[in-house]
Formats: structure tokens, sequence, C-alpha cells
């Protein structure tokens, strides 16, 4: 391993989210990753957390930005999502009353909002289930779905099976997880937050994708990834907003 640099000290900025229903140990993997910690109290997360790190690809640094998702937040935002997939806006009007009632209208027209903001400029995604909790791993395709509506086709994704220390309660077989992920083509770990098992390789092997197809899309426009200038955005594909940025510094090294 390399000597640590400054967190400024980076080549390389790439925007990755954790997604997956809430319990699945997303904020735990977080924080394995980033600080090397873990915590058996861990509460849902409420709003939007992001954590840094920086790694060594190649002979660049990477810094990773890694967005947690929402927990108590998100429950409302779900049924919200679910009333925007089912009803058209008209209708919801029509209800608003009991909407509000219960408290959910305000959330209606904030779901595409959050979902959006939330989403945007992802390059890479670890998408987490709970190997035991099968309905965790069957709204993966769910996940799945949202993830790829609000990103670009060339986006690095890796399945996440989170918990494997819990050999015993195992409801989700690691060959139906490896099955799901060849036919929806992402990246498949299993992993243990608690246990720090193969929590560095999954994240490793995003960032390093990741790079990989940064470099390819460089090459293909006719650049030399390592002469582009630092603080110049690469769209690694056909949408605006999903791109890698190099650092903007005032001198190089």
């Amino acid at each position: 391993m390399g000597a640590y640099r400054a967190d400024d000290d980076y080549d390389y900025l790439f925007k990755v989210v954790l997604i997956g229903d809430s319990g699945v140990g997303k904020s735990n993997l977080l924080s394995r990753f980033t600080r090397n910690e873990f915590s058996l109290e861990s509460k849902s997360t409420i709003g939007v957390e992001f954590a840094t790190r920086s790694i060594h690809v190649d002979d660049k640094v990477v810094k990773a930005q890694i967005w947690d998702t929402a927990g108590q937040e998100r429950g409302k935002l779900e049924f919200s999502k679910r009333l925007f997939q089912h009803w058209h806006w008209r209708i919801l009007y029509c209800f608003r009353t009991e909407l509000e009632a219960k408290n959910v209208w305000r959330s209606v027209p904030q779901y595409r909002a959050i979902t959006s903001a939330y989403y945007r400029g992802a390059v890479g995604a670890l998408l987490v289930y709970d190997v035991t909790r099968h309905v965790t791993f069957e709204n993966v395709e769910r996940w799945l779905k949202e993830l790829r509506d609000h990103t670009d086709s060339n986006i690095v994704i890796m399945l996440v099976g989170n918990k494997a220390d819990l050999r015993h309660l195992r409801a989700v077989s690691t060959e139906d997880a490896k099955a799901f992920a060849e036919r929806e083509n992402t990246f498949f770990m299993e992993t243990s937050a608690l246990e720090s098992m193969n929590v560095e390789n999954a994240f490793t092997e995003v960032l390093t994708q990741i790079y990989h197809v940064v470099s390819r899309t460089a090459l293909d426009i006719g650049d030399d990834p390592a002469a582009l200038p630092k603080g110049q955005t690469i769209n690694v594909g056909g949408k605006d907003d999903v791109s890698a940025v190099k650092k903007v510094g005032c001198c190089s090294a």
C-alpha cells in the first residue's frame, strides 16, 4: 500500500451510490470502507449522507465520494413512489385531502426530485441486499430498474450480498445471486461488514472498473487520460450528468 495523501490530493473524483432496502447494512459497509468502523447499534440513515476515501488505481489516486440513501425519510418516499408508478398525477390530486391527512401529499412531488438528485453524476453503484432476508433480494430488480432509469448505461454496478457471516440464517443462495448478476450484466460479491469480508474488494473493484471506463472513454475521443488537464469533466456515456472529474489543482506533481 502507498503512503496516505492529503484528502484533497487526488487525480479523479468518482461518485458512487449505495442502494438497497433499509436494514441491509449499507451504512456499515460505508463506515467499514471509509473509516474501518462497524456499529452493532447502527440506525437507519436519516436524509442523505456521504463519506470519502482515496485509493490507488494504476499510478493514479482515485477519490470515491460514496453516498448512502436515506432510511426513515425514504420509507415515506417509497410509498410516494408506488403512487407515482400506479396512479396518474391527476388521480392523485383528486385524493389530495386524504393524502394530506396522512402527511403523505408533501412527499409525492418530492420523490422524483430527490431520486434524481441522489443519482445525478453517479458513475458507480453498490446494490446491496441482505443474504438472510430473501425479500431484500427480491427487491433488487426494482432497485436496479430505478438506478438504470436515472443513470447512464455505462455505470458500473456491483451486486452485494451483505451479512454473509450469518451463515446459519442464509436465505439467498450464492448461486441465485450469481445467476441474477450474470443475467443483468453486473459484478457480484458477498460481503460481511461485521467481519470486514470482501468490503475492500467490492469498493475497490467498482472504482477500478470506473477508472477503466473513463480511460477507454478518453482514448475513444483521442485523449491520453494521463494528459487530460485537471478539472476536465469526462462524460462516460450519453447523459450529460454522468461524468468523472479530474481534480482542479494549482500545480501538478
